[in-house]
């Protein structure tokens, strides 16, 4: 059964057009727990509560406001709100091309697939011509009364579509509390021993959600009512200063 399409439009770039269906290119399948009454085990209800009354309040008396400072709300109505949401015209624009090297991991958020919704060879022809020359096209959309930035990018045959976060999301480097350039030539080269030792081809299905699994075991068994064994989570040390030389030896003995 075909998976239902979360949004429609197109690709617009340059006079060209490219029907597309955007689909969901990751799903969370994380254990959730649900709030029980310790007592009889019965579901919790969420309320909103008036901090000074100490008393749950109704839907209709709630508002929203924002805090232009301490203690002082600035409320804004839902029909004000609705009126700065974007017009959707349902189009992928299209504003530039960039080499994909020069889209850091740390730009990226969510991940979209594409499918063509008509003209399959327009689809292609994109795909194949991103894949060809390396590059991404930058683009904009609106969808579901929210604006996107994103990159239109090639995976194969498959057309992805990421969102991208925007510039004043990200932390600049100099803001980090980052170690100056301490480290000496052989400790720069054994780590580039220990590096080359450990490369492999990326296969992400080698790597497993050890927590998700540990859960899952764990509702396993108190299911058919066996005892419990918890253990202690193993704790590695940081390497103390002045060992790093040492400890990238051992490292590379062990590898080698």
């Amino acid at each position: 059964m075909a998976q239902a399409a979360l949004w429609k439009g197109a690709i617009h770039f340059g006079h060209s057009n490219i029907p597309v269906r955007l689909q969901t290119a990751v799903k969370e399948e994380r254990i959730q727990f649900h709030l029980l009454h310790k007592r009889d085990h019965t579901r919790l209800r969420q309320q909103m509560i008036c901090a000074l009354e100490e008393k749950p309040v109704p839907p209709e008396e709630q508002v929203k406001g924002f805090e232009v400072e301490d203690n002082r709300y600035l409320i804004i109505d839902p029909e004000e709100i609705e009126r700065t949401a974007p017009e959707s015209d349902r189009t992928i624009a299209v504003h530039e091309f960039v080499r994909r090297e020069q889209i850091d991991a740390v730009w990226y958020d969510r991940a979209y697939c594409l499918e063509p919704d008509a003209e399959p060879q327009g689809y292609a022809a994109l795909a194949a011509a991103l894949l060809e020359m390396g590059v991404g096209g930058i683009c904009t959309w609106t969808m579901r009364k929210r604006s996107y930035l994103g990159a239109l990018l090639a995976a194969g045959t498959t057309l992805r579509l990421h969102t991208l976060r925007h510039a004043d999301e990200l932390l600049a480097a100099p803001s980090l509390d980052l170690p100056g350039d301490s480290l000496s030539g052989k400790e720069l080269e054994i780590a580039g021993e220990l590096i080359a030792h450990l490369s492999a081809s990326f296969e992400p299905a080698k790597f497993q959600d050890e927590h998700q699994a540990k859960l899952r075991r764990l509702i396993e068994k108190k299911a058919r009512g066996e005892k419990i064994a918890l253990a202690l989570p193993r704790r590695v040390k940081p390497t103390a200063p002045g060992q790093l030389l040492k400890a990238l030896e051992a490292s590379l003995k062990r590898v080698a």
